[in-house]
């Protein structure tokens, strides 16, 4: 078990940022990548045996999430008015406008959180996403362009030059 061990002391921290990246709180994630490395221990013989063992748990991640029972109150902390204007040392203002749009992909369905996650998080090609998800090329493209027509239609012209900026 010491090659389980190693793989986990080497993948754990990218695990738990791509978890925190698809829940949206570091504890919920915490709890979904330790379900997943339970599961992965008792099935390690098999799993260290493929080619990529780290895209195996990767997509056992994602499969947690997208399955996950738990049900989760919708925690909307509201930012107020932003200025018509934001400087450039108005951390305050930067901090809302991307509390804004982390609250905004919160709210989108899974499958396509998970989508843009891989793509430009994980920064994974479309056939890896179509594999890890177990769909179609054309159906992680469908998933990220809803998401992002869906972020996007949210968004003022102010928020979008300020979003391009950071």
């Amino acid at each position: 078990m010491a090659d389980y061990e190693n793989f986990v002391r080497g993948q754990l921290p990218r695990l738990l940022r791509y978890a925190t990246m698809l829940t949206g709180e570091r504890e919920q994630a915490a709890d979904l990548v330790q379900d997943v490395l339970v599961k992965a221990y008792r099935r390690w013989s098999r799993i260290s045996d493929t080619d990529h063992p780290e895209r195996y748990v990767l997509r056992m991640v994602t499969n947690g999430y997208l399955s996950w029972r738990h049900s989760r109150a919708a925690r909307l902390i509201a930012a107020g008015d932003l200025p018509d204007e934001v400087r450039p040392d108005d951390f305050a203002s930067e901090h809302a406008i991307r509390e804004d749009m982390w609250q905004r992909i919160a709210r989108l369905p899974r499958r396509q959180r998970a989508v843009l996650v891989l793509r430009y998080y994980e920064q994974l090609a479309d056939s890896e996403i179509a594999e890890l998800l177990g769909c179609a090329q054309a159906t992680v493209r469908a998933h990220a362009h809803k998401a992002l027509t869906t972020l996007r239609n949210g968004l003022t012209i102010e928020q979008m030059a300020q979003a391009k900026e950071s």
